[in-house]
């Protein structure tokens, strides 16, 4: 009965993460669907090229909460029905690989760094939060959020193993699970890592070309 609710945990999550908030905030408010301009990639930083700010804050808050959701829902009640670390991990992972393919957006996703930024606070907080920090302090020196991505995407997993036995104790199953959203994170990114080599990257702030 235990895989059972594993399994139906891991399932529920990628349904959570399938949901393309960049796609629904942009519908209900009016705006042009974010993967017909910019980088077409349907997350907070493409939208936020459409000049809508409350737009882009809210998918981005979105985005990162059903990151977040399935972690905090199996951390609260996971032990009654058998969940362990191994659940987490992989309820974790799963909401990441929703929002990269999205069964309810032709498997067509965005980047899933909001996304993979939730699921680093579902597991501890002092996690998302030094990986926020890596973002935002990258991001404000370089002006670039794929570069700014890339550094989490680096940093991510060390956080995690410095991190243990002082805040947690790192789990074999949830190192690789980390692992792996980090190196699907900057496989994702791959053609700004090329623009960014070629100076063509786009910065924070600069419009969309439709």
């Amino acid at each position: 009965m235990d895989y059972l609710y594993s399994a139906l945990a891991v399932v529920a999550a990628y349904l959570v993460g399938s949901l393309s908030f960049a796609v629904i905030v942009s519908k209900l408010m009016g705006l042009n669907d974010p993967r017909s301009y910019g980088s077409k990639n349907p997350g907070a930083t493409n939208v936020l090229r459409s000049g809508n700010k409350a737009a882009a804050v809210a998918t981005l808050l979105l985005d990162g909460l059903k990151g977040w959701l399935p972690m905090a829902l199996v951390t609260w009640f996971g032990r009654d029905y058998g969940l362990r670390e191994g659940t987490l991990a992989a309820v974790g992972l799963a909401a990441f690989i929703g929002h990269l393919y999205p069964v309810f957006f032709r498997f067509e996703g965005g980047k899933g760094v909001a996304t993979a930024a939730g699921v680093l606070f579902g597991v501890h907080w002092v996690l998302g939060l030094a990986t926020l920090a890596t973002w935002v302090i990258v991001a404000f020196f370089s002006r670039y959020s794929s570069l700014a991505s890339l550094a989490c995407a680096l940093f991510a997993p060390w956080y995690y193993l410095v991190g243990d036995r002082s805040f947690w104790y790192a789990d074999k199953t949830m190192t690789l699970a980390i692992f792996v959203m980090s190196a699907c994170l900057a496989y994702r990114h791959r053609e700004n890592i090329n623009k960014l080599l070629r100076g063509e990257e786009s910065r924070l702030g600069s419009k969309a070309k439709r």
